[in-house]
């Protein structure tokens, strides 16, 4: 062989290699680039479940109800990180254009009354990091791209559970009462009394939820327990104060450095007491009649202005604050959430967290069914009686509570399900 015949294989060789090295380039690029953008629709679609999720439980019907489902949405979907873990998505997180809502027939609608579905969406950008030199190496820059983009949606909406996640407490029907609605009527004021197995026909008493009767654990539920079923026999524990720090955060109430970020409250704080609502009845959505309070509205239109315990204020104490609209005694508790705007504690951070569910228990303490209900007050200190508003049973189409459980009942309260 000569050494001329010897110079061209070695140049042969050389393009060999070349080539091998663009197409190993070319799998890495598609290995790599690819692998990441798949990291990035799971993190999407797990963050658009959880929107979609929290947006449809907000779905009851009511003049505020998008309005609550997007602020709900966007918050719990934002809750989640994408785009490798970005707190903020480097920078394409969820607005209010990401949610949108269907009427029963599944047709787009903006009608609060109508929407039955909320749909989350949205794109985020991939970063490549392969593929572009790819297209540098073969001197066709356009076919190696910078970015890759992702597209999720997700899609829910309420139905009956199996399971629920109600309050630790005991609702005894009337004597004679029967369902739906146990000798109760819609907008009835209900006591909740704090004494151990206190509660007689016609009122609520604390329960365990897990059959146990630990005032300690009494708290724990109260921050949420779910996997409640019909059946269940409730504990009858005694209670202890701090379940006030539990139960007050819903209303945006806080002791020391807490805050609406870390315990989240309800969309308003506005609590109803026989001050300031003296007919004592339907405070969820009726007229504040004779003698109200001057800032007294019902719990539909201070949900829609995110009204703190103070109405329009952050003060605990004095004439406008908590205390002086209530007349309730807060000792201990020195903060309100921030009432009204985009930055408000309540408008921010809220949901439903007031419209709860709640056990309806047969002479041996077994669950037989769940009531709808609506927290009226916080928790004094020192600790009296609160009332809550009767509602309705849980399980009716047009009930403004929905819950978190297993999905599939075919007449349990209503829980947001993923469709698609």
């Amino acid at each position: 062989m000569t050494p001329f015949q010897r110079s061209r294989e070695r140049g042969a060789v050389l393009v060999t290699v070349l080539l091998l090295m663009m197409l190993l380039l070319g799998f890495m690029g598609v290995a790599l680039d690819f692998g990441r953008m798949f990291v990035v629709k799971g993190e999407l679609q797990t963050a658009l479940d959880s929107c979609a999720l929290a947006a449809a439980q907000e779905l009851d019907g009511q003049p505020d109800a998008l309005t609550r489902a997007s602020t709900a949405g966007i918050v719990t979907g934002n809750m989640n990180r994408v785009n490798f873990q970005s707190p903020s998505w480097n920078g394409q997180a969820l607005t209010g254009t990401s949610i949108t809502y269907r009427d029963s027939d599944y047709v787009s609608t903006t009608t609060p009354a109508a929407a039955r579905y909320a749909q989350c969406a949205s794109t985020q950008s991939s970063p490549t990091l392969l593929l572009p030199a790819l297209g540098q190496f073969t001197g066709t820059p356009s076919h190696g791209p910078t970015t890759l983009n992702v597209g999720s949606f997700a899609v829910a909406t309420r139905g009956s559970t199996q399971t629920s996640c109600p309050l630790p407490l005991a609702l005894r029907p009337r004597a004679g009462g029967s369902a739906p609605h146990y000798g109760f009527s819609r907008g009835e004021w209900v006591v909740l009394l704090m004494g151990q197995n206190a509660a007689a026909s016609g009122q609520i008493g604390w329960a365990n939820l897990d059959g146990s009767n630990s005032a300690s654990q009494t708290e724990a539920e109260l921050a949420g327990r779910c996997g409640a079923r019909v059946g269940d026999r409730l504990g009858t524990p005694g209670v202890q104060s701090s379940v006030a720090d539990v139960w007050n955060v819903r209303f945006g109430i806080y002791k020391n450095s807490d805050s609406p970020a870390a315990l989240r409250p309800d969309l308003t704080g506005y609590a109803y007491t026989a001050q300031n609502w003296p007919s004592r009845a339907n405070a969820y959505d009726g007229a504040p009649g004779a003698g109200a309070h001057p800032t007294a509205q019902n719990f539909v239109t201070k949900r829609q202005s995110s009204a703190s315990c103070a109405d329009t204020g952050t003060t605990v104490r004095g004439a406008n604050g908590c205390e002086g609209i209530t007349g309730l005694s807060l000792n201990g508790f020195q903060r309100l959430a921030a009432p009204g705007s985009a930055s408000g504690g309540h408008r921010q951070y809220g949901f439903s967290r007031r419209l709860v569910l709640v056990p309806v228990v047969n002479g041996a303490s077994r669950v037989v069914d769940f009531a709808c209900m609506l927290m009226l007050q916080p928790l004094t200190i020192p600790m009296s009686q609160v009332n809550l508003e009767f509602r309705g049973n849980a399980s009716e189409p047009g009930s403004p509570c929905s819950t978190f459980g297993i999905p599939g009942g075919t007449g349990g309260p209503l829980v947001p399900v993923l469709v698609r």
